[in-house]
């Protein structure tokens, strides 16, 4: 037995890409990782937003940010970013797959497009992405510390939903399931695979679906912390911190695992 708890919980000096970082759950592990003296690049749909907060994210931590924008609904942009990281990282120790969309509609009337736009990203980008990002995962792999893969899942994956969210539920249980998958093949080369399924975050999604058109600060959440065991929505300390575990040697026993952060909203269910 080793008795050296030293460092139980670090990851500093590691390399993580987090996708869909510019905002809500991406953005939140982002700062975790920076603070804990990971050197972060994030990517988004959206290129301005996403060089914007990884200046900002620099500037609050006093580390490396980098942005990458990409389109990771289709298998370009994803290419594309994988390119890009490679050019700038032999190795990548930590992948984040965040990057996610949701449509809402009655049964009656939810379109193919809101179902394939899901699902190609929700699902194909995930894949796809960890599948270009292999050669990197693999180099990681091969120092002292296994590389770590987290895909971001939902509470919508393993209960109903309260909206009228078809496809997002479909493709976040198909998440966790392609986690499993992935960790049954890839944990004999040191790649760890492992989800986490969030419930009520205050993020633009969950504003959205509430009636809050996408505003996170200065919202009043209590309708929705009413609902939850814990009487409260996540904060950024919940979801980093379940992160920063499971890419830590603290985590490394854990495999194959979705990990539902949600206060107990699917416990009580």
């Amino acid at each position: 037995m080793d008795p050296n708890f030293d460092n139980l919980f670090s990851i500093q000096g590691k390399v993580a890409l987090v996708t869909g970082g510019s905002r809500g759950i991406g953005e939140m592990i982002a700062a975790g990782f920076l603070a804990h003296g990971a050197k972060v690049y994030i990517s988004s749909r959206k290129a301005e937003a996403c060089e914007a907060t990884a200046r900002r994210l620099a500037e609050a931590s006093g580390g490396q940010c980098i942005a990458l924008p990409a389109d990771l609904s289709n298998l370009a942009g994803v290419q594309s970013l994988a390119a890009r990281l490679a050019e700038r990282e032999p190795a990548l120790d930590i992948l984040v797959n965040n990057a996610g969309a949701a449509w809402g509609a009655p049964i009656e009337d939810f379109p193919e497009a809101g179902w394939d736009k899901v699902m190609d990203t929700n699902v194909k980008g995930v894949f796809f992405l960890t599948q270009k990002l292999l050669p990197q995962l693999r180099r990681a792999a091969a120092g002292p510390s296994p590389a770590r893969v987290i895909n971001i899942g939902s509470i919508d994956g393993l209960k109903a939903a309260a909206f009228d969210s078809w496809s997002y539920g479909a493709s976040k249980a198909a998440v966790h399931h392609l986690t499993r998958f992935l960790a049954a093949r890839l944990t004999r080369e040191r790649i760890l695979f492992n989800a986490i399924a969030p419930g009520p975050y205050p993020t633009w999604m969950l504003s959205t679906g509430v009636g809050h058109g996408g505003k996170t600060d200065g919202v009043d959440w209590s309708a929705v912390s009413q609902r939850n065991p814990s009487g409260r929505v996540g904060t950024p300390q919940d979801i980093a911190g379940l992160a920063i575990f499971l890419c830590s040697r603290a985590g490394e026993y854990v495999v194959g695992q979705t990990i539902a952060s949600d206060g107990g909203v699917v416990a009580a269910a």
